[in-house]
C-alpha cells in the first residue's frame, strides 16, 4: 500500500485531506505539533493505517526516518495568514521555506512531493487579465514569498508537483474563521452586517474537499503532473469582496452590507486566476 507522509496533517486542510485518504485505503503518517492544541484526528487513531507523530518539521533527526519511508509526501505545516507571519517572522521561514527546500536535499528521485503553495503569489495582478501559471509571481507578504521560495526548490529539484491554491473555504474539523469566505459568512449569521473596505477587490476561491480531492487525483496522476506548477481553484469564483458578500446575502437575506471609502485593507491581494490547464488533466477537455 501507498505510504504518506503529511506534514501539518492536523491544521485546516490537513483534517480533511487525512480523511479522504484514509478512506482510499493510503497508508497515512501525520506529522503536527498541535501548536493549537487541536484534537481534530483522534478518530483516526484506532486504524491501522494512520500513524500519528508530535513533533516539530524542523527537527531533522525526527524527519528524516519518516521521509525515507514514504512513498508521497504532502508538506502541509505551515504558518499561515498575515496576522501569524508578522507575528513569528522567522518560524514563518523556517517553517514555510526552509524546512520544504530541506526536502529536495533528503528525498530520493523516486518519491513524490506534492506541495500545497497558493495562488496569492500573484500579488496584485492586471485588472481584467486572468493569471495563468506562466504569470510571473509577485507575492506581496511574507507567507507569500516564502511559499513561492519554497515552490521554485520543488520545481528545480523535479520530483515535485505543486498546487497554486485558492483561498479555501468550507468546513473542517480543525475549523478556521479568519479565511474570507468562512469569515464573511460567520459574521453575516452572526452579527448580520460587514463594512467593507476596497470592496472591489478580487479573489479566486474553493471548497476545502474539492482540495483533497485534488491532491488525491496528484498521487494518482504524479507521472503526467511532475515538475509543474497548477493553478487550483474554482473558475467561476473569481469573484471582489462585494460579489462575495451579495451571495452570501442569497442566504442571509437580513445582512447588511456597508461600504468604508476612508479605510484600506490591510491585504492588499487583488487577482484572478485561470484553472484552465488542471481543469484540462482532471476532465481531459
Amino acid at each position: 500500500m501507498c505510504k504518506v507522509l503529511v506534514t501539518g496533517g492536523a491544521g485546516y486542510i490537513g483534517s480533511v485531506l487525512v480523511e479522504a485518504l484514509l478512506n482510499r485505503r493510503y497508508n497515512v503518517t501525520v506529522v503536527d505539533s498541535l501548536m493549537y492544541k487541536q484534537t481534530s484526528l483522534t478518530q483516526y487513531c484506532h486504524l491501522p493505517n494512520f500513524k500519528f507523530v508530535k513533533g516539530d518539521v524542523r527537527n531533522w533527526d525526527m524527519m528524516k526516518p519518516l521521509v525515507d519511508e514514504a512513498d508521497v509526501i504532502i508538506p502541509l505545516a505551515c504558518i499561515v495568514g498575515m496576522p501569524a507571519c508578522k507575528k513569528y517572522p522567522e518560524l514563518t521561514v523556517t517553517t514555510n521555506q526552509e524546512a520544504v527546500q530541506w526536502l529536495t536535499k533528503v528525498t530520493r528521485p523516486d518519491q513524490k512531493i506534492i506541495f500545497p503553495t497558493t495562488n496569492s503569489g500573484y500579488g496584485i495582478g492586471q485588472d481584467g487579465i486572468h493569471c495563468t501559471e506562466e504569470t510571473p509571481l509577485n507575492p506581496i507578504s511574507l507567507y507569500g514569498v516564502t511559499k513561492t521560495e519554497a515552490e521554485k526548490s520543488l520545481l528545480a529539484n523535479g520530483n515535485a508537483v505543486t498546487l497554486r491554491l485558492a483561498t479555501v473555504f468550507g468546513m473542517s474539523p480543525r475549523m478556521r474563521l479568519d479565511l474570507l469566505v468562512n469569515d464573511f459568512t460567520y459574521k453575516a449569521y452572526k452579527d448580520k452586517y460587514i463594512v467593507l473596505f476596497e470592496s472591489h477587490f478580487k479573489r479566486n476561491f474553493i471548497h476545502i474537499r474539492d482540495i483533497a480531492y485534488t491532491f488525491v487525483f496528484a498521487i494518482q496522476n504524479f507521472d503526467k503532473m511532475k515538475g509543474q506548477a497548477f493553478n487550483v481553484g474554482l473558475s467561476s469564483a473569481n469573484i471582489s469582496k462585494k460579489e462575495l458578500c451579495e451571495t452570501i446575502k442569497t442566504f442571509i437575506p437580513d445582512f447588511y452590507i456597508a461600504e468604508s471609502e476612508i479605510n484600506e485593507d490591510p491585504d492588499k491581494r487583488n487577482y484572478i486566476v485561470s484553472n484552465d490547464v488542471v481543469t484540462v488533466i482532471v476532465t481531459g477537455k
